[in-house]
């Protein structure tokens, strides 16, 4: 990933952070800024580990989903399998563990796509992207009180999907699109054999 252009003309400077709440992974913090044009202002937003999605490619050419509720929304979600990343943890090594944990699924090859940024205007969030295929089922490890369904479909009913409003989560959008443009041959991919520790083989 390139590192971003500074742009100082636009930067904006902290001069003082305040914890407003500390959860079991999410912290949420007020702090005060200086503006470009040197007055003050307040900036709140939620600190967040970071996390991995994951776009796994069965060998028909469908893709792995899932179906999950989720308690912000109050709804279904149809999305990629993903997960935060733990403290410390490789993001590669934490999207194979998530496509096993969620899925059953360990794959043979894996490729970082890129990375995307949820909600830059109230969260540090940040979401890598992977790619897998020459996907094999085993068994489920899904954390104590997880529950979702595991379901496929062709890029092209995913595509409708979001077109249609079935699939409105942010991260899968996002990965629609890099999806079309990798099997358009628009967008290549470096392919790697999964790591041998990191529940991908």
């Amino acid at each position: 990933m390139s590192r971003p252009v500074i742009e100082k003309h636009l930067e904006e400077e902290r001069t003082a952070s305040d914890l407003v709440f500390e959860g079991n992974f999410l912290r949420v913090r007020r702090d005060t800024v200086r503006l470009p044009d040197g007055h003050s202002a307040t900036r709140e937003y939620v600190v967040h580990p970071g996390a991995v999605v994951v776009v796994p490619l069965l060998d028909d050419g469908r893709v792995v989903l899932e179906r999950q509720f989720r308690y912000p929304v109050g709804l279904v979600m149809t999305e990629f399998p993903a997960g935060k990343l733990d403290a410390g943890e490789d993001p590669l090594g934490c999207g194979q563990r998530e496509l096993l944990e969620e899925t059953g699924y360990s794959a043979r090859e894996w490729a970082l796509a890129g990375a995307m940024h949820l909600a830059v205007g109230y969260s540090t969030e940040i979401i890598h992207v992977y790619f897998a295929r020459g996907l094999t089922l085993g068994d489920r490890r899904l954390d104590h009180g997880e529950f979702l369904d595991v379901i496929s479909a062709t890029p092209a009913q995913l595509l409708d999907w979001c077109r249609d409003g079935t699939a409105t989560d942010a991260k899968t959008l996002t990965c629609a699109l890099w999806l079309q443009n990798v099997l358009s041959g628009a967008w290549t991919l470096d392919w790697q054999p999964a790591q041998v520790d990191g529940g991908g083989t």
